[in-house]
């Protein structure tokens, strides 16, 4: 017979497994220079299919956009990251990996991989499977509830940041999209 199941363990739980993960990985970043600021943004960086807005890393960290300028700046006097201005909006800065963070991205993902290996290792293939397709489920309905929350409880409660852009580069407005193709038929 199984053990009862408290669900009210969920969420402790899946707070304190992702803190212990991060925290083991960051221990071991350590001796690289690397603070787990520093490698959660470069890893971000690394695994986006183009240069982010300051506005999507912020988004992608959880933290606030002030915080992260600060943690910027430091990045790019390290030579870890570049800023520049937006092709499609001036105002709007685009992070860009710089050198030294292009040659440590592979060590990274090294470790990362030693240590998800050593932290999965006895865990039978079908228990792991289910594992991630529950945690997907709850991460895919949490993000759902979140969106139809805002939509229900009205945009203006829910102000965009400023220079506020979604992954291909266009424009989000508190009117909607706009998009790039119609930005430059002007």
């Amino acid at each position: 017979m199984l053990p009862k199941i408290d669900p009210e363990t969920i969420g402790p739980l899946l707070h304190g497994t992702a803190r212990a993960w991060r925290l083991k990985l960051d221990e071991r970043l350590k001796p690289m220079g690397l603070s787990q600021a520093k490698w959660r943004t470069l890893l971000h960086l690394s695994v986006a299919p183009g240069p982010l807005t300051q506005a999507e890393i912020a988004a992608r960290l959880g933290i606030e956009e002030p915080t992260l300028v600060t943690l910027l700046h430091r990045l790019e006097n390290g030579g870890w990251v570049t800023r520049r201005s937006s092709p499609h909006d001036r105002r709007c800065k685009m992070v860009h990996l710089g050198r030294r963070a292009q040659r440590v991205i592979a060590q990274i993902n090294a470790v990362a991989s030693e240590l998800r290996h050593q932290l999965l290792a006895d865990i039978p293939a079908p228990q792991l499977r289910t594992c991630i397709n529950v945690l997907a489920r709850i991460r895919d309905r949490a993000e759902k509830s979140d969106r139809a929350y805002r939509r229900r409880m009205g945009a203006s409660r829910f102000p965009l940041p400023q220079n506020a852009h979604d992954k291909n580069g266009n424009a989000i407005t508190k009117g909607g999209l706009v998009r790039r193709a119609a930005k430059s038929n002007k």
